[in-house]
C-alpha cells in the first residue's frame, strides 16, 4: 500500500510539474504582457514542484532541467527588472492556489553576497562563444554568469566588468523559500533540499562573456604600431572578483597581440578543479610598440598599484608568452647602474650621473626584483632576440612604429645621438622590434642577473627537439632556452603555442607543483581544449 501511494504521488507530481511546465513555456511568449511578480511567482512554483524529483542531479531529466531553468529565470528576472526594486529584500510571491516567503541567502564561504553583482546573464545570452571546448558540469541550480560593473568603474577592472560563474539554487521548506548565489569555482557540490548534490556550472562562460572586437587583430598591429592609439588602458585587468584566498595568476602577452591571446589557455587551465579553486586570472594589457624596459616598467608599476589596493594578496605567478615573457624575466632579476657601467663603460656612467633617481631612463634600465612573485614560466619567448627583427620585415616594423610623443620628448632630452649610439648601437629611438635584435646590447645585462624565482620554459619547436637549430618559426632555441630553469619543456607548435594542449597540460603541471599537489593526468586537462 505504501508503494502505491508512493507512486500515486509521484504521477501526481509529474502531472503538476507537466501541465506547468506547458504553462510556463505559454507565458515566455507573452511576458512583456505578465507582471513581474506573477512571472516569478511561475518560476517559484516550477521549482518548487520539480525540486522533489531533482534525484541525484547529475543525470538530464525534465524535473531538474525545469528546476534549473526557473532557478536561472528567476534570478535574472529579480535582479534585472525595474533597476532591480524586488531583488534582495523579502518578498511574497502568489502563484495558483500558491502563496512563497521567498528571501536571499547571506554571503558564506561559497555563497556570493545577493548585491555583489549587477547583472546576471543565462548561458544562452552569451553569443559569441569564444571557447573551442566548454568546460561544463551538469547538476542542479541555475547556470549564470554573474556581471560586476561599477560606474566610476573599480581599479583593475575590465571596461566590461568583472565575471564570474555563479549557480542560482532554490530550497523550500513549506512555502518558505531562499535562493542561494553559489559559487561553484570555490565549491562545486552543494545541499541542496537536503542532499549534497553536484551544481550546474558552465566555466566558459565567464571568459565568453568578453567577446573580442570584430577588428581583434588590427587592434594588435594598433598596439605595435601606433601606441598612442592603444585602444585600452594600459595595466592589470581582473577577469574574476579578486579573492584573497586565491593566488593571482597573471598572463602578459607579446608583441603585437592582446590579451585575448590568453583565452583558450585560461579555459583548459579551469578544467582542472584544484586550479580553479586556488588560483585567479588577471591580464597585463599594454601597447607592445614601446621599448621592452619601458613596458617591464608599466607591468612593475601595475603589480606594485594591486599592492597597495590589496596588500595581504598571495604571491604571483606570472606566465608571459613571447615578448611578454620578456617582460616577465624582468620582474625577476635586479639589474644596477654598475651593470650597465660595467657592460657599457663612461656613457652610461655620464647618463645615470646626469638623470635624478626617479627618472625614467634611472626607472625603466635600473629595477630590483620583485619579492612577491612566486614563480614564473615564459613561453616562446626571444630571451637572447630573434634575427627576423633584424632581417628585411624587422626594419620595416622598426620603421612604421611610432612612439608617444611624451615618451619620444623624455627620451630625447636624456639621450644624445652619442649616446644612443653606444648604448643601443643606433642612433634611433629604440622600440619594441629594434629591441628584439641579437645585437640588443641590454641582453648580456639582462640574461647574466639570477633570477630570484623557480621559473620553467615552454618552447615551441618545429620537428628538431631541443637542438640549437630548432626553432618555432620566429624564435630560435638558443634564443628561448634558459640554464636553470626548474623544468624545459619542447612543444610540436609553432610560435603561437599558448593555445597547444601540450602547453596547458605543463602549465597545469606547474601551476599544481607550485601548490604542492601531484600532476594530473596530462590528457584530462588537453581534452579541454581539443
Amino acid at each position: 500500500m505504501h508503494f502505491l501511494r508512493a507512486a500515486r504521488l509521484r504521477r501526481k507530481q509529474r502531472a503538476a510539474f507537466n501541465m506547468h511546465l506547458r504553462r510556463t513555456s505559454c507565458a515566455r511568449h507573452v511576458r512583456h504582457k505578465v507582471p513581474v511578480e506573477k512571472r516569478a511567482a511561475d518560476y517559484l512554483q516550477a521549482a518548487a514542484i520539480t525540486a522533489p524529483l531533482l534525484g541525484s542531479g547529475v543525470q538530464e531529466t525534465p524535473a531538474r532541467d525545469t528546476y534549473n531553468a526557473a532557478c536561472g529565470e528567476l534570478t535574472v528576472l529579480l535582479r534585472n527588472s525595474g533597476g532591480g526594486q524586488l531583488w534582495n529584500h523579502p518578498l511574497t510571491l502568489a502563484g495558483n492556489n500558491t502563496t512563497y516567503h521567498l528571501r536571499l541567502e547571506p554571503a558564506g564561504n561559497a555563497v556570493w553576497a545577493p548585491n555583489y553583482f549587477n547583472t546576471f546573464e543565462l548561458e544562452q545570452q552569451i553569443k559569441a562563444k569564444l571557447i573551442k571546448k566548454e568546460n561544463i558540469q551538469q547538476g542542479v541550480g541555475g547556470a549564470l554568469v554573474g556581471v560586476r560593473i561599477l560606474n566610476p568603474p573599480e581599479k583593475f577592472a575590465p571596461p566590461r566588468g568583472i565575471t564570474a560563474p555563479v549557480t542560482a539554487t532554490l530550497d523550500f521548506h513549506g512555502k518558505d523559500a531562499t535562493l542561494a548565489l553559489r559559487r561553484p569555482a570555490k565549491q562545486s557540490t552543494a545541499t541542496v533540499e537536503g542532499k549534497t548534490r553536484p551544481l550546474a556550472v558552465n566555466f566558459s562562460d565567464p571568459i565568453s562573456y568578453y567577446k573580442p572586437p570584430s577588428n581583434l587583430a588590427l587592434r594588435g598591429l594598433i598596439g605595435g604600431f601606433e601606441a598612442t592609439h592603444y585602444p585600452a588602458g594600459i595595466g592589470l585587468y581582473f577577469l574574476q572578483p579578486y579573492d584573497p584566498d586565491r593566488i593571482p595568476l597573471v598572463f602578459v602577452h607579446g608583441l603585437f597581440s592582446t590579451p585575448f591571446t590568453w583565452v583558450q589557455t585560461a579555459n583548459g587551465l579551469q578544467a582542472d578543479p584544484e586550479i580553479r579553486k586556488h588560483y585567479q586570472f588577471w591580464v597585463f594589457a599594454y601597447p607592445t610598440g614601446y621599448p621592452i624596459l619601458y613596458s617591464a616598467l608599466r607591468l612593475r608599476e601595475s603589480l606594485a598599484k594591486v599592492d597597495q589596493v590589496y596588500p595581504n594578496h598571495k604571491p604571483y605567478v606570472v606566465v608571459g608568452h613571447s615578448m611578454g615573457g620578456m617582460l616577465t624575466h624582468d620582474q625577476v632579476i635586479t639589474v644596477t647602474k654598475d651593470m650597465w657601467e660595467t657592460a657599457l663603460g663612461e656613457n652610461a656612467k655620464h647618463i645615470f650621473e646626469g638623470e635624478p633617481s626617479n627618472s625614467l631612463i634611472v626607472r625603466a634600465t635600473t629595477f630590483r626584483a620583485n619579492p612577491r612573485i612566486q614563480r614564473v614560466v615564459v613561453i616562446c619567448t626571444p630571451h637572447r632576440g630573434s634575427k627576423m627583427a633584424s632581417g628585411g620585415l624587422g626594419k620595416i616594423a622598426i620603421s612604421l612604429i611610432n612612439l608617444p610623443g611624451q615618451l619620444t620628448s623624455v627620451l630625447k632630452d636624456s639621450l644624445t645621438g652619442a649616446e644612443l649610439l653606444k648604448l643601443t648601437g643606433s642612433k634611433r629611438l629604440p622600440n619594441s622590434v629594434w629591441a628584439l635584435r641579437p645585437t640588443n646590447p641590454s641582453f648580456p645585462i639582462i640574461n647574466s642577473a639570477p633570477i630570484t624565482v623557480p621559473y620553467h620554459s615552454i618552447i615551441g619547436d618545429r620537428g628538431r627537439g631541443d637542438s640549437p637549430n630548432s626553432t618555432d618559426g620566429v624564435v630560435p632555441y638558443w634564443s628561448s632556452h634558459l640554464d636553470g630553469a626548474k623544468s624545459e619543456c619542447i612543444v610540436p607548435g609553432p610560435h603561437a603555442s599558448c593555445e597547444l594542449p601540450q602547453t596547458i597540460a605543463e602549465l597545469d603541471r606547474i601551476l599544481r607543483l607550485n601548490l604542492g599537489l601531484r600532476s594530473t593526468s596530462t590528457t584530462t586537462v588537453a581534452q579541454a581544449v581539443r
